[in-house]
């Protein structure tokens, strides 16, 4: 049985991804509007409420490849976005807003899905586990939405103070985060979360 006191271990567990990458993000947009925020909170809380319901749905019966690929996946996506953002970094002179937003299309979903895939292998281990996953998935996705908040306005005060250097550094934590991810599941055989 999962107690109370372990889901919100386990919430903000799976949070820490969503806080980097928020960071990372309000590093690149330097001033964030109420709207930036509501939307990457809003987006990276949903899925990680969605992906251990659908983790749960599936059950065991996919596990094995899903453990098997998850992180590749995390891995290629953080890689990418935090490519992209370097080499916008690079490219933009020094006052130059960022030519892309990546609180919204198709940036914000892949940051999304990036940040949430290891709550779709906790939602198989729910299932084993018999834990109650509506009650689960509900606490996850709240606890990622007010941590990725948090990791929004301290980025943003980051990107203000130090500037383009600060965004190189983000688009890097982004590709470290993916490092860390893949790294973390090749050493643990792909034994579960991070």
């Amino acid at each position: 049985m999962v107690g109370p006191a372990t889901l919100v271990l386990i919430a903000l567990g799976l949070a820490m991804d969503a806080l980097a990458v928020a960071i990372a993000v309000s590093i690149m947009l330097r001033t964030i509007s109420g709207r930036q925020v509501f939307r990457l909170a809003f987006h990276f809380g949903l899925f990680q409420f969605l992906m251990p319901i659908a983790g749960w749905l599936a059950g065991r019966s996919i596990e094995r490849f899903i453990a098997g690929w998850d992180h590749w996946i995390a891995f290629g996506l953080l890689v990418l976005v935090g490519l992209k953002a370097i080499r916008e970094a690079l490219t933009r002179r020094e006052n130059d807003a960022p030519p892309v937003d990546p609180t919204r299309g198709l940036t914000l979903i892949v940051l999304s899905i990036a940040t949430s895939i290891d709550a779709l292998a906790v939602g198989l281990s729910f299932a084993v586990l018999h834990v109650h996953i509506w009650y689960a998935s509900l606490l996850i996705g709240c606890v990622a939405g007010a941590v990725t908040t948090i990791g929004m306005l301290i980025g943003s005060r980051l990107g203000r103070r130090f500037g383009q250097r600060v965004e190189i550094v983000g688009g890097l934590v982004l590709i470290a985060i993916g490092i860390k991810i893949l790294v973390q599941h090749l050493t643990d055989g792909g034994a579960g979360p991070s």
